[in-house]
């Protein structure tokens, strides 16, 4: 797919950058806006006009270039319909009424229409960047990444929407803390499952052990927490946004905004949570000794002493996305210099954990391997740990899967920029007919209108879609004011952004169309939201 650049022409596959100068201040509106010139391809376009036009009702830069309407170019005569009307004498009032009604009725839809794209413009997402790096504990999936198919046509690529957020717990460090709805799930089977446990051990409870199992349950998470926060100190300490810390079925997730710069730092930064879950082993094993075996305290430390050696050694394995994983990913960073050979063996070692685990876990526990011997296997317990091994190894497998795409969209997200996607624009005022405009940004070669005042500063974009709603036979009478939308201090983006910086100027402010200035303040052209998504998901296809 060939992406428009500002030309108003298909760029070549070799997304270079095509400089061209800024849009000039257009004359009264009794001479015509003097058209751009420009070496390179904007000089054929200039002599064809009628290969790329706004009056096209395929709006796309593939779509324009595929086909090309035959009624494309204005009709000049239509074009200066307006001009002649007002030199019209009183003997033909009755036309001149109804011509007058035509233009206030086509006024009045072209305002309509265009509040209507207006109601459609996508609100903002809550999200960041796009890509998040997210350290875990234990195992759980990580968000997709990468435009939903679902998308709606020129919505700005973005990352999914966070998952519902849960319960607000606190914000420690600044980092919210939430607990998602999942948790009760786990909290509960853990709560059943220790309680049971403990009647074997302490029977003299009796429905008392409920209470003491839903107490480790809290307690376990709160290690699972600390774990998360020591992934979260250790990136603010490196000065990497964290969003927010959730605890959920399965463990926690610390959802970093951005990358490690270095592969020491993204060591230390999966390295530090299995680091504190040891720790907090050891400190409930030196509280154990004082108490005394068979006690309620006494069988809580034990069981969140070995929960938390657990945790560590789990989450200690070479794989993605687990911190060892990510440990590994840093030492492959490290010795070839490239980050994602690193994604990519650790992903593909997680992958083989995860294998390992559906098949071994079961076999392991059967045969006594992990405490109990096989006479004590009976076939419910069988079937929970096959349940939980899938469970386990569906996780890891597709937290590898995901890791591999989030490399690769953090890959080419520097392939998107704003002035390679950029259209050329012609400035009109506001008064300007629509098909005078079109006659103008046809002649120009380009594919966007820049309403502007009579100093030539930029008041308002014409949207895409407000011209292919108005017919062509009421173009002359409309002006261009009313398929305009005003422009704000956030639609406004640089020419200079790229990448996740350029994501995150359109997630600022969501609309169809953004004004592109140069450094100067000078305008560049007009970017279309639909032109970023489609170079977003070229980008996304291509392989890495």
């Amino acid at each position: 797919m060939d992406v428009s650049g500002a030309s108003g022409q298909p760029r070549s596959g070799d997304d270079q950058p095509t400089d061209h100068p800024a849009v000039p201040t257009p004359p009264p509106p009794a001479a015509e806006a003097p058209a751009p010139t420009e070496d390179g391809p904007d000089t054929d376009s200039a002599a064809t006009p009628d290969s790329n036009t706004l009056a096209s009702n395929t709006p796309g830069p593939e779509a324009a270039r595929a086909e090309e309407p035959e009624d494309e170019t204005p009709d000049t005569t239509a074009a200066t319909a307006p001009k002649t009307k007002t030199h019209e004498t009183g003997a033909d009032e009755a036309g001149a009424d109804q011509a007058e009604a035509d233009r206030a009725g086509a006024d009045k839809a072209g305002a309509d229409k265009a509040a209507a794209d207006g109601a459609k413009t996508p609100e903002s997402a809550p999200d960041t960047a796009g890509t998040h790096e997210t350290h875990r504990t234990l195992a759980h999936t990580e968000p997709p990444t990468g435009p939903a198919p679902g998308m709606a046509k020129g919505e700005p690529p973005r990352p999914p929407k966070e998952p519902g957020g849960g319960i607000l717990m606190g914000r420690p460090f600044g980092v919210p803390v939430y607990v998602a709805p999942s948790w009760f799930l786990v909290a509960a089977l853990i709560t059943w499952v220790f309680g049971g446990q403990l009647d074997r051990v302490l029977p003299e409870l009796g429905a008392a052990r409920y209470l003491v199992s839903l107490f480790f349950a809290v307690a376990f998470y709160a290690s699972v927490l600390v774990h998360e926060l020591a992934h979260t100190v250790a990136a603010i300490r490196f000065k990497l946004p964290v969003r927010r810390i959730q605890l959920q079925f399965f463990g926690g997730v610390s959802e970093i905004e951005k990358e490690a710069e270095t592969p020491g730092r993204e060591f230390v930064l999966a390295f530090v949570g299995p680091l504190l879950s040891l720790v907090l082993a050891g400190l409930f094993y030196l509280a154990m000794k004082p108490v005394q075996p068979g006690t309620v305290p006494g069988v809580l430390l034990a069981g969140l002493m070995v929960s938390n050696l657990i945790v560590a050694a789990f989450n200690l394995l070479p794989g993605l996305p687990l911190d060892g994983g990510r440990m590994l990913r840093a030492v492959v960073w490290k010795i070839t210099g490239k980050p994602m050979s690193g994604t990519v063996a650790a992903a593909w070692v997680g992958r083989a954990l995860a294998v390992a685990v559906l098949v071994g876990l079961p076999l392991l526990n059967s045969s006594g391997g992990l405490g109990g011997g096989t006479e004590e296997s009976g076939g419910m317990n069988t079937v929970t740990d096959a349940l939980l091994a899938a469970i386990l190894a569906a996780i890891i497998w597709t937290g590898a899967g995901n890791s591999l795409r989030m490399a690769r969209l953090r890959e080419h997200l520097p392939e998107l920029r704003a002035r390679t996607l950029t259209r050329r624009a012609v400035p009109v005022e506001t008064d300007t007919p629509l098909s005078e405009a079109l006659r103008r940004a046809n002649a120009a070669g380009a594919r966007a209108l820049v309403v502007v005042d009579a100093d030539g500063h930029p008041l308002s974009l014409v949207r895409e879609s407000a011209i292919v709603g108005v017919p062509e036979h009421r173009r002359p009478w409309v002006p261009v004011s009313g398929l305009a939308q005003d422009l704000t201090d956030d639609m406004r983006v640089s020419a200079e952004l790229s990448g996740e910086e350029l994501l995150d100027a359109l997630r600022a402010a969501p609309a169809t169309e953004y004004l592109v200035v140069e450094t100067t303040g000078e305008i560049y052209g007009v970017l279309s939201a639909a032109d970023v998504e489609r170079a977003f998901v070229k980008a996304m296809a291509r392989p890495s």
